[in-house]
């Protein structure tokens, strides 16, 4: 986490947090959603405003964690900014070699694979579960076929238990 945002914390630690402003697709894009993409439909059917602008990406990458609650969130300076996710709270991408990395650039190592109801390929790695980006999937059959991986079938909803992910949090009063 950024230093600017750890002092953030301990001068303002009370700050309330936000739902559904920021969100996450299944292909490692950040969304912003104002009220008005709010109430025109729930993410990902409605997504808002890719955040294309570099610096504010790097930002958000920094600062992405995950609360006790398998809830993911943008720590945005003393204000806790949770994400709605579309699949997972990784997108691995795969290179060449086959190495796997986050959509945050984090290098990661598989220690588990699953095909769920729908043929998405989920990677439980040291970082957690995510999802293959679509991008990748050739360079991942080339590593089921070497036998790195062996995809075990699982329900989405399965996964989602199994590895404590909260799609779309919400506030305890609302939950």
């Amino acid at each position: 986490m950024d230093a600017i945002v750890e002092a953030a914390l301990k001068k303002w630690p009370n700050v309330p947090h936000c739902y559904g402003w920021l969100a996450l697709d299944a292909r490692g894009d950040w969304y912003m959603r104002d009220e008005r993409i709010q109430a025109a439909g729930p993410f990902p059917q409605v997504k808002g405003s890719r955040v294309t602008h570099e610096k504010l990406r790097h930002f958000i990458e920094r600062n992405y964690a995950v609360d006790d609650h398998g809830c993911w969130f943008f720590q945005n300076g003393p204000q806790r900014v949770y994400l709605q996710l579309e699949a997972a709270p990784w997108i691995w991408r795969i290179d060449a070699a086959g190495a796997v990395s986050s959509h945050t650039g984090l290098a990661t190592e598989v220690l588990a694979s699953y095909l769920d109801e729908h043929d998405r390929l989920f990677l439980a790695t040291s970082l957690g579960l995510g999802l293959v980006h679509s991008m990748d999937m050739l360079a991942a059959a080339d590593a089921v076929q070497a036998g790195r991986w062996d995809p075990q079938p699982r329900q989405f909803s399965e996964l989602l238990r199994e590895y404590r992910v909260e799609l779309c949090p919400a506030p305890a009063s609302a939950a």
